[in-house]
């Protein structure tokens, strides 16, 4: 992400996970671990929304990790539908989590599946914020979340229909941020992403 960004790999359930390291000034507040999108369409830890995640929460004072998933750059092992790659983002958040230290999820389009279904699995109480953008509610099957979960999608969004994303948060009564005339990928949009985040997180 910048010329601080600390690259590492780390033992995952299917061997190596590559993952990246961004820390704020000063002592952070706590650790945030973001998912980047699906594998087999490119999706890595260098998207530009994942990025733009991480310079959020870098901002207001967090530790940032992005990583691989499994079978992508130096990640070791193969796609596995979703169920694997929440293992993998467990693994992330078991090995750079401090005991009793505050923690964030986010993701992007299926890294917000798969940090819906981790923030599950961690138990919702320990899951100081999560956030989602452009969940891939229309491919997957995004868990329900916490009722402070910041949920993010563009109006024109070419890839998951926003209804589907209204259609998922609806029983849970989950407010969704839309931002207007914007596709999946937030294109030119990114400052303003980071901005919504970024209030998100005072």
């Amino acid at each position: 992400m910048n010329a601080h960004t600390e690259r590492l790999t780390i033992p995952g359930p299917s061997g190596a996970l590559e993952c990246a390291i961004d820390r704020p000034e000063g002592v952070a507040r706590g650790l945030v671990v973001i998912a980047h999108p699906h594998p087999l369409h490119g999706g890595t830890m260098d998207n530009k929304v994942a990025q733009t995640l991480a310079r959020a929460f870098v901002q207001r004072g967090w530790r940032s990790v992005r990583f691989n998933f499994r079978g992508v750059g130096g990640s070791a092992g193969a796609w596995d539908a979703g169920r694997g790659e929440v293992e993998d983002m467990l693994a992330v958040v078991a090995h750079h989590r401090d005991s009793g230290e505050p923690l964030a999820l986010a993701g992007f389009s299926f890294g917000a599946f798969v940090a819906s279904h981790v923030a599950a699995r961690v138990g919702h109480d320990q899951v100081e914020r999560l956030v989602l953008v452009g969940p891939a509610t229309s491919n997957f099957q995004v868990a329900p979340v916490p009722e402070h979960t910041l949920v993010i999608h563009g109006e024109s969004d070419e890839v998951v229909p926003l209804a589907a994303t209204l259609d998922w948060a609806r029983p849970q009564h989950l407010p969704v941020v839309v931002v207007p005339g914007v596709g999946h990928f937030f294109h030119g949009q990114l400052t303003l992403l980071k901005n919504l985040v970024v209030r998100a997180l005072a």
